[in-house]
């Protein structure tokens, strides 16, 4: 009985940021955390990535599914546990270093090292080209939306699915830089109680700092270039 479920896609830099505050707050209030896949690429598939995207997002989001294939075959094999440790040194891969490693141009290498860090066997990457998966991922996809509607990005929570009530879903939290350890559960309180009064709907801005994150260029203590993620996801056009 997880206390919260997260849908992420590994190749999403903001659903990263979330993921390490919210590890934080799971040691500090023993929440157990399920996580789950959500794909960006089979989220857009009705959207023309040349009209509304820049022009690296298609090879982005495609090499995201290609790593949730992974991921799957991780949860079918070693549990909650394995995807835990599988989109840890992911993320430490495609966003915690200078420079980053590009999911695009070998995903199935990249897959590889993360297996490797994550103590997994290697042989889990051969998933990368299985699309059989898809299926299974776009059920996990489709379950988020339901949950709060398209018009959404990733991450997606879902806290306390089990308490007779049906929890509480919602979009992000969006943040461009991770809260302290003393910062973070007093974060997480305020964004659960406003997410959790019935007539709470939205709460946005599509101004964001770039991360901070190495990848990004962008080290801790400093402020990312501030960009307009009109859409939440830097269309071209609406």
């Amino acid at each position: 009985m997880a206390d919260l479920r997260f849908w992420f896609d590994p190749v999403c830099p903001f659903a990263w940021m979330t993921s390490r505050w919210v590890r934080v707050v799971a040691v500090q209030r023993d929440y157990d955390v399920e996580w789950r896949p959500i794909s960006l690429r089979l989220l857009n598939a009705h959207v023309d990535y040349d009209a509304h995207f820049p022009p690296e997002y298609e090879a982005g989001h495609t090499a995201g599914l290609r790593l949730l294939r992974v991921a799957s075959r991780v949860l079918d094999e070693h549990g909650q546990d394995g995807v835990a440790r599988f989109y840890a040194a992911c993320g430490q891969h495609v966003f915690e270093r200078e420079g980053g490693a590009d999911p695009a141009r070998d995903t199935r290498a990249l897959a590889a090292r993360v297996l490797d860090d994550a103590g997994l066997p290697a042989d889990l990457a051969d998933a990368v080209d299985d699309d059989a998966r898809d299926a299974g991922i776009q059920a996990s996809t489709d379950e988020a939306l339901a949950l709060t509607g398209k018009d959404v990005g990733t991450p997606i929570l879902h806290f306390r699915p089990d308490d007779g009530d049906g929890g509480t879903a919602f979009f992000g939290p969006v943040i461009s830089r991770p809260p302290s350890e003393e910062q973070a559960a007093e974060l997480w309180d305020h964004v659960i109680g406003l997410a959790t009064f019935p007539g709470f709907a939205e709460l946005k801005r599509s101004l964001r700092e770039r991360p901070q994150l190495p990848a990004f260029g962008v080290r801790p203590g400093e402020t990312g270039l501030r960009e307009d993620w009109h859409g939440g996801s830097r269309r071209q056009k609406r």
